[in-house]
């Protein structure tokens, strides 16, 4: 019976140092995959922009409508800034939760 207790408190102590270990790891990948996928958004928004003035290169829009086109660009490239930050604090602030949980 004292082998048994002595062989469970290790097992919880080696689980206890191991999950933060996992837990760092997990981040980590999901950091990796979240900076991917904001890399490839940006690369797709800058080809949509190219795409977009090369258009209003080769046809004669009227003035106001570039105007429009170019605002509305404008807002699409700040709206991809903002959410990318959003994700990136949105993670960092799981971390800390994270680590506050488990130096409780």
């Amino acid at each position: 019976m004292r082998r048994f207790l002595v062989v469970l408190m290790a097992g919880l102590v080696g689980i206890g140092l191991l999950v933060p270990r996992l837990a760092a790891q997990v981040f980590k990948v999901e950091k990796q995959q979240m900076k991917a996928r904001q890399k490839a958004d940006l690369k797709a928004l800058k080809l949509k922009e190219k795409y977009q003035k090369q258009t209003m290169r080769s046809h004669q829009l009227p003035p106001s409508v570039r105007v429009q086109m170019k605002h509305q660009m404008q807002r699409e490239k700040r709206e991809l800034r903002e959410r990318q930050k959003d994700e990136r604090q949105d993670l960092k602030d799981r971390q800390r939760a994270l680590r506050e949980a488990q130096a409780r």
